[in-house]
């Protein structure tokens, strides 16, 4: 299988956006997801209890150090930045906020990026700053696949369309055409 991991950012309009992508992804997806959501310095993370009722995986929170397991999807805890270690595990930091984020979603694509380099799959969804940008520039840089939320079909369509200002993008597409497409460049658990 070429791909290893893949990396998602969004923003506002992000509890939607991942409700249907979880929803359409097949129960065997195989490959590790990990998410950065903005997200309020006090927030429960009661979004990740809303998106798992309505789907089949078991998304959690990333634990320091924990290692990145095929099959399981992460997101980014209230207030910290996430990073990938070579080791394939989790760091979490509270250095300053990049792009008035924290967790940023740059942050967490450029370390990914560094680790995963070609087998590296990045995807940008609704959101309204420019996060993102920067991470997905750093992907395309070491080969890896670059997707984005056709800004069209987006809630908040800055996010996208600021990628697609500043860089080519491999595909851009509605959310359930992301959905289809990794299902189709990473294939059926094996």
């Amino acid at each position: 299988m070429r791909y290893e991991a893949i990396v998602i950012g969004v923003s506002s309009g992000g509890l939607n956006a991942m409700k249907v992508m979880f929803t359409l992804l097949p129960k065997d997806f195989s490959i590790p997801i990990v998410i950065v959501q903005h997200i309020g310095p006090r927030s429960d993370n009661q979004w990740i209890k809303l998106v798992n009722d309505k789907n089949k995986f078991d998304i959690k929170e990333a634990d320091e150090k924990e290692k990145i397991e095929n099959g399981r999807i992460y997101v980014a805890p209230p207030n910290y930045h996430l990073l990938i270690e070579r080791s394939k595990t989790f760091s979490l930091t509270i250095d300053e906020r990049v792009n008035f984020a924290r967790p940023s979603i740059d942050v967490l694509f450029e370390s990914a990026a560094e680790v995963y380099r070609d087998k590296l799959i990045g995807v940008v969804l609704t959101g309204s700053n420019a996060d993102g940008t920067n991470g997905m520039k750093r992907i395309k840089k070491y080969g890896g696949l670059t997707i984005v939320q056709d800004p069209a079909t987006a809630e908040s369509s800055y996010m996208p369309a600021s990628v697609m200002a500043t860089m080519p993008v491999d595909h851009i597409s509605p959310l359930d055409g992301i959905v289809n497409l990794l299902i189709g460049v990473t294939g059926p658990k094996r």
